[in-house]
This record gives structure tokens, C-alpha cells and sequence, in this order.
């Protein structure tokens, strides 16, 4: 499978709720499977709750959103067991979001894994994450480690801890951000494909400092502002952090996906929705 683009760096760990997505007909067929259930929080929302991005039909269209971008394909459920080293600097790259080697997350991921099923394929490997993490190195995880990942891929207990870091560390922190912000769905979206990318260190290209950076040109709807202005200055922002970065400087994720929808207006994220990602074409009707 052709990646075409790095994923995400350095990431702040946060606490959050996690959801269930349904699956939505597009043009390149999804697995039918619905998403595993998720554990790791105490509550979930119910379903009167769920009245943005975590409705569970606009979470599947996020999660095709960013498969676009990241796998080049909708169909994110398949990418569970993808693994390989995109030469980004940040290791080993797998998973549904990208967990990265070097970056804390795939550490963290494996850990709650391990936790509730000691002994899986990935276990021993937990040694060597800890000491590649925050490099690039591959040291302790070659030549059997892609191996051992593709094979938990097969557990379902592994795709659920996919799907709860995924919600707990970008999903749920990204939404209720946004929300706070009086953000519509598509805002939401943009947070969320931010902090996907950028993380949420300190850094000057995190999701926070694109969102400082965009708050210097416009004001938030809590604020009293505009949302499709706001919402330009953030996508402004992030364009600017992508560019500081090589392997980001292509910036048709933003430029012909999420503009494309401001600029129409759809603030809902309600389908049809077509869009381009690195030159390839999408549909969800």
C-alpha cells in the first residue's frame, strides 16, 4: 500500500471519551464490519449527546476524510494492520492514524494493549518502544516487528485499542475543542486533521499554535466572530505549518478538501461531498 504523505508527530496524551462509527456508502467500499467497541473510557455519550463530528455517521465520513489523506483509499478500517517506515523521521509508522515509534504513541498504544492482553505478538516488543522512542531508530524491532504487528492486526482486541487511542489522544480533544469554540462539523473536522498531523506539543507547528496563530487574525464564534472567517484564518494557520516542514509541504488536504467545503459553505460536512487528496479523487454521496 502507497502512503503518500507522513503522519503525525509528537503528541500530548489526553483524556477523553471514546465513540462507536458507522459505516457510510462512498465510492471506494469500506468494510461493512462496524467499528469494534471501545473500552478504555469510564462513560459514553449517549446518542442525543452525539450533535457534531461524533455523530456516528460524520465520524465515519472524518475517518474517510483522513484515510484519503493518509492511506490514499476510504476504506480506514483496512488500515489497522498497516506498518512501514516513510522515511519522516519518526520511525515506524502503522496503524489506523499513524501511530509513530518515535513519537510515544505507538508506545502508549502497545502498553494499553499488553494490558489487557498480556502476551499478544507485540508484548515483547515493548522493551525496544521505549528505547526508540523520541528517534528514528529501528533498533530492538527489526527484523520481526512489521511481522508482529500485522499478525495483532488479526485480533479484534487490537483493533479496539486502535480505536480507543485513536479517540482518546486526537478524536475527543480535537471535537470538544471545537466545540467550545462553537465550531460546526466541518471546524471540528479541521481540528481534528490538525492535531492528527501536527500533534498538540509546544511546539510552533502544533495543533495549538496553529490555533494561536489563526485567533491573532480572527475571533472564534465564542467569541463573537464569524465561523467561515475564523475557519479560513485556522486553515490558513495550519497551511503555514504544514510548509514548515518538508514532508508536508503538499498541502492539497487542506487547499482541495477542506476549503473546497468552507467555500461552499458546508459547515455540516453533509454529503455529497468531493474532494481531491495529492491529485486522487473521492466521493461520498
Amino acid at each position: 500500500m502507497e502512503v503518500r504523505v507522513p503522519t503525525p508527530h509528537v503528541r500530548t496524551v489526553l483524556l477523553a471519551l471514546t465513540l462507536i462509527a458507522v459505516p457510510l456508502t462512498a465510492t471506494t467500499t469500506a468494510n461493512a464490519a462496524p467499528e469494534p467497541a471501545t473500552g478504555r473510557a469510564a462513560l459514553a455519550p449517549s446518542a442525543a449527546a452525539a450533535t457534531g463530528l461524533d455523530d456516528p455517521a460524520k465520524k465515519e465520513i472524518a475517518m474517510q476524510l483522513v484515510s484519503s489523506a493518509e492511506n490514499s483509499s476510504l476504506d480506514w478500517k483496512a488500515q489497522y494492520s498497516y506498518i512501514e517506515d516513510i522515511g519522516d523521521g519518526r520511525g515506524y509508522t502503522a496503524g489506523i492514524i499513524g501511530f509513530c515509534s518515535g513519537t510515544g504513541d505507538m508506545l502508549d498504544l502497545v502498553e494499553l494493549y499488553t494490558s489487557r492482553k498480556p502476551g499478544n505478538p507485540l508484548a515483547s516488543y515493548l522493551p525496544a518502544l521505549r528505547k526508540v522512542d523520541g528517534t528514528d531508530s529501528h533498533q530492538g524491532l527489526d527484523p520481526g516487528f512489521t511481522s508482529a504487528w500485522k499478525q495483532a492486526a488479526k485480533d479484534s482486541a487490537f483493533k479496539t485499542a486502535q480505536n480507543d487511542e485513536r479517540d482518546r489522544v486526537y478524536f475527543n480533544p480535537a471535537v470538544s475543542r471545537a466545540k467550545q469554540d462553537k465550531l460546526g462539523t466541518l471546524g471540528q473536522f479541521a481540528y481534528y486533521d490538525a492535531i492528527v498531523m501536527h500533534g498538540d506539543g509546544g511546539d510552533s507547528t502544533s495543533f495549538s499554535s496553529i490555533r494561536k496563530r489563526a485567533l491573532a487574525k480572527a475571533k472564534t464564534p465564542a467569541q463573537g466572530g464569524d465561523e467561515k472567517q475564523y475557519l479560513h484564518a485556522f486553515l490558513d494557520a495550519r497551511v503555514w505549518a504544514m510548509k514548515q516542514e518538508e514532508a508536508h509541504e503538499d498541502t492539497s488536504r487542506v487547499d482541495t478538501a477542506q476549503r473546497v467545503f468552507l467555500n461552499k459553505g458546508n459547515l455540516n460536512l453533509d454529503p455529497p461531498l468531493d474532494w481531491k487528496v495529492y491529485g486522487d479523487s473521492f466521493h461520498i454521496g
